[in-house]
């Protein structure tokens, strides 16, 4: 089965060369001393050379960084020290026109103390998104 080609297409994270990309230390484009999406697609060439099929990127949403952007308030955002929506889109599409695939680190069981669903969870014991978060009583 995993010998058809459809199959192989299918399952390429089985075999490819995945590189992770933490961007707050990968390349810095805007000379402010923070890796950005900027330097990431300066580098998808770079990429390509050394044979990689995917690029994971670390989280890039908008945070209070108190955990390095694993603390997110918006899951559908670009923190402004990473870039912005457009320059995202710009470094998905370039890189899957030089055949490299993206991957983002989501991390749905991770919110800021910041975050709309943390702040109305712990509104009221009546909430909705009460038992979204686990809670102690003092």
């Amino acid at each position: 089965m995993e010998n058809n080609p459809q199959n192989q297409q299918a399952l390429w994270w089985k075999q490819g060369v995945i590189y992770q990309i933490y961007p707050r230390s990968f390349k810095d484009e805007n000379g402010d001393g923070i890796g950005d999406l900027s330097g990431i697609i300066a580098k998808l060439n770079h990429l390509t050379w050394l044979g990689v099929d995917a690029i994971w990127i670390s989280p890039i949403y908008p945070s209070p960084m108190v955990d390095f952007g694993y603390d997110v308030t918006d899951f559908t955002g670009i923190d402004p020290i990473f870039g912005d929506l457009a320059t995202f889109d710009a470094l998905v599409a370039q890189a899957h026109q030089i055949g490299i695939k993206v991957i983002m680190d989501y991390v749905p069981n991770h919110t800021s103390d910041q975050h709309p669903w943390f702040l109305e969870s712990r509104s009221s014991r009546q909430n909705p998104k009460r038992d979204w978060y686990v809670w102690v009583d003092p």
